[in-house]
Formats: C-alpha cells, sequence, structure tokens
C-alpha cells in the first residue's frame, strides 16, 4: 500500500490506557495491534481509548481485531472508545460494514479521555 507504515504504541495516562494507530494498518500489525488491546484491558484500567486520528487507512483484519477487543473489554467492564477525527478509509470501514454502531466513538482524544 501506498502510505505510512503502520505504527501501534500503547500508554497510560490517568489510569487511561491508550492505544495510538498511526499509517496504513493491515494484517501485519493485527497480531501488534490484538496484544496492545489485550494488554490495555488487562492492566484494568477503567477505559481503554484508541486513537485512530493518525490511522490512514485499516482492513477488516484490524477491524476484526478492534471487534474482539470490544468484546473483551465488555466482558472486564472496561470501556472502550475509539477516537478521531477519522479519516475517510477508516469511517467508510466502519459504515460500510455496519459496525460503527458496535463501537462509542468520539471526535477527540481529549473528548474520549474525559466522556
Amino acid at each position: 500500500m501506498i502510505g505510512d507504515e503502520a505504527v501501534i504504541s500503547m500508554t497510560v495516562h490517568e489510569g487511561i490506557s491508550i492505544v495510538r494507530l498511526r499509517g496504513d494498518l493491515g494484517e501485519d500489525c493485527t497480531p501488534d495491534l490484538a496484544g496492545a488491546l489485550a494488554a490495555a484491558v488487562a492492566q484494568g484500567a477503567s477505559r481503554t481509548v484508541v486513537d485512530l486520528s493518525q490511522a490512514e487507512f485499516a482492513d477488516s483484519s484490524v477491524l476484526h481485531a478492534l471487534l474482539d477487543a470490544r468484546n473483551a473489554h465488555m466482558a472486564a467492564g472496561v470501556a472502550l472508545v475509539l477516537a478521531g477525527p477519522l479519516q475517510v478509509a477508516i469511517r467508510r470501514l466502519l459504515e460500510v460494514t455496519g459496525s460503527a454502531a458496535a463501537f462509542r466513538m468520539t471526535d477527540s482524544l481529549e473528548t474520549a479521555l474525559t466522556c
């Protein structure tokens, strides 16, 4: 794909796990994403925020990892929030698949940290 290399990082801010995604996200980065999301829920934080504001593209494997994380977070009683603003390709993936309604989403990381 044309674009930035995928980068996945995780930090904790005031007891909230933040998983940041950047670049073109595909099947090759899914294990790292799944691992970061599993670590986030295992930390026992009250919320995990997935910052998608710098994600240019994501394929169905990334969506699958997010849906699996949503289920794991729900089972653990931990909120999972997707933060934007979302790039067109990411928004389209969520809308076309009908999965947008499955997630709690905000327009910014700041809002996701306080909602």
